[in-house]
């Protein structure tokens, strides 16, 4: 049986540019993100691929990564030859953005076993969902001025047991690895103002190419490094182990119970302040409360009534545009409402308790936007929304 191993790579800037992160991600155990205080999209994209390629290029096992960019498989599987030919210049003789990325990129793409898959965006496909979450989480991160968690990356003492990480290799003679990407559009229209329209393809059949190049003499191995150099190597987060795109099971309840939110025991006994309260969430808990949120949101979701009441406190009040307010009882007892695809930018997170964080963040939902913050409060083993506000972005 042979196996490859599946990373998904992603990019992030809340601008545009902007505070901008990048990701890539193979499981828990297996990932990293870094970024910029001001950069791109595309910038993300193709710096989570280049670190990921420099990470695992002493890996003798085959490579596919999973992007939602087109922009970022073009360059890698079409583009680079090209633009390399001509001096890194474009057909209009204008110099190619992002030179000194996908020079790298060349270089490290050079004799390597790899190739592209284009997944379609915030469609809920596990390792996609997870880089997108940590790459904003990167680029949140620059946007505050907080320390970025690198992520595990990939050890060297990783190549002594590759079957903790391999993935069978799908069938290659299926249609989905003899697609090619005809809407791949023409390089020297590819800008640093492009807003991703591969997010919105209208086909979610997921695409493969090999990269540039892959009929290129094998180049000569290196030891592993990092691309985020001025980035310092942080520990994992504790908690519990998450399974690609599944929220994990919350840890034993605590021996002593817990005030109930804006409760007196809040304001006559107030935490020591020897012992002051976080005031931001670990990474783990950060990306459970955002799947969290991206869930409560979907059309799955909403139909399946159970879940959401689930999701939501018994006391879960929302302010609504145009001045309406809804709760748990009046949302579950009206027909679903449908909003289709949500994309959903995480601004930042406050944890303002043991057992309260609140998230901030940017919705866009029907082409139009909104400014959003939700408090979510842990109660029963189980965390739950208990207030949701939404301003649309004129």
């Amino acid at each position: 049986m042979s196996h490859m191993i599946v990373a998904a790579a992603d990019g992030s800037s809340l601008a545009n540019p902007g505070p901008s992160g990048w990701a890539w991600y193979i499981d828990q155990s297996h990932w990293a993100s870094g970024g910029w205080a001001r950069g791109t999209n595309n910038m993300g994209e193709l710096m989570s691929v280049l670190d990921l390629l420099k990470s695992t290029r002493d890996l003798p096992t085959p490579l596919r990564i999973l992007c939602d960019s087109q922009y970022a498989i073009n360059c890698c599987t079409r583009w680079i030859p090209g633009w390399k030919k001509r001096g890194w210049r474009k057909a209009d003789n204008k110099p190619v953005l992002n030179v000194e990325l996908l020079k790298q990129l060349d270089e490290e793409l050079t004799g390597r076993n790899v190739t592209f898959q284009w997944v379609k965006g915030h469609a809920g496909h596990p390792l996609n969902e997870m880089a997108d979450t940590l790459a904003r989480a990167a680029a949140t991160a620059y946007q505050q001025g907080l320390p970025v968690d690198a992520g595990p990356g990939f050890s060297s003492h990783d190549l002594d047991s590759p079957e903790s990480f391999d993935q069978d290799e799908p069938d290659r003679t299926t249609p989905a690895h003899q697609a090619t990407l005809s809407d791949a559009g023409d390089p020297d229209s590819a800008t640093e103002s492009d807003t991703r329209p591969d997010r919105d393809q209208p086909d979610a059949t997921s695409k493969v190419l090999t990269s540039a190049g892959a009929e290129r003499t094998d180049v000569e191995l290196r030891p592993t490094g990092r691309t985020n150099q001025t980035e310092p190597r942080r520990t994992p987060p504790d908690g519990p182990e998450l399974l690609p795109g599944l929220v994990p099971e919350p840890p034993e309840p605590l021996r002593q119970p817990q005030p109930e939110l804006f409760s007196a025991e809040l304001f006559t006994n107030p935490p020591a302040p020897s012992e002051p309260a976080p005031n931001r969430p670990d990474t783990s808990l950060f990306v459970d409360l955002t799947e969290l949120t991206r869930e409560l949101m979907s059309d799955q979701t909403q139909l399946d009534r159970e879940r959401l009441g689930e999701l939501m406190h018994p006391d879960y009040v929302a302010f609504q545009a145009g001045g309406l307010i809804r709760t748990r009882g009046s949302i579950l007892a009206r027909p679903a409402s449908l909003a289709g695809p949500i994309q959903l930018d995480m601004l930042g997170a406050d944890q303002l308790g043991d057992a309260i964080v609140l998230l901030r963040y940017r919705l866009r939902r029907n082409s139009q936007d909104y400014l959003c913050s939700a408090l979510w409060q842990k109660t029963r083993q189980r965390w739950q929304i208990r207030f949701q506000q939404s301003t649309p972005v004129a």
